[in-house]
């Protein structure tokens, strides 16, 4: 697997062009401490009414919980270094946390965000995805994480969304 991540990771990182590799930089600076998640969440609120309001709290509750699982407890107990300097043949790999490459914190708070918006409003989960997937490429193509990490961070994602939308129902039925 390790061969498999490296090999992709130089790979990401040589071949994305220049203008697209600063697009998807700029992507990723607005998702920087979920500003663009809560941006969007304050705007489906705002704008969406009632399945606005929906949306935007499914997706940031699931964000919480898909940031506290990634990089609350897996970073700590990983504890995986960032992909080696030199496979990285440009500057953003200056500009990497000190943090534990696994899982990918970004990726995991972008696809929760997504997944739970677009089950109540579709639309919205359509536009989420493109900057979601922005990111995603974006952690790899700067040298800030491995595909595996990426990938465990969607898997995070998309189980924190699935527990942001379904625990109120577990939680109802086992009250007492």
């Amino acid at each position: 697997m390790y061969e498999i991540d490296g090999a992709l990771t130089r790979r990401a990182a040589s071949r994305i062009p220049p203008g697209v590799a600063k697009v998807l930089s700029a992507v990723e600076e607005s998702a920087e401490s979920t500003k663009l998640w809560c941006g969007a969440a304050a705007v489906m609120a705002w704008k969406g009414g009632w399945r606005g309001r929906r949306a935007a709290a499914a997706g940031l509750t699931a964000m919480a919980v898909a940031q506290l699982v990634s990089n609350g407890v897996c970073k700590q107990l990983a504890g995986r270094p960032r992909p080696p300097a030199e496979w990285i043949p440009h500057d953003e790999v200056a500009d990497r946390p000190d943090s534990s490459s696994f899982p990918s914190g970004h990726t995991a708070a972008a696809v929760a965000f997504t997944a739970a918006v677009a089950p109540t409003w579709p639309a919205a989960g359509a536009v989420c995805a493109l900057p979601a997937t922005m990111v995603a490429v974006e952690r790899v193509q700067s040298g800030a994480h491995y595909p595996s990490d990426v990938a465990a961070g969607a898997v995070i994602g998309l189980a924190g969304a699935w527990l942001a939308r379904r625990a109120p129902a577990l939680f109802l039925r086992h009250w007492p």
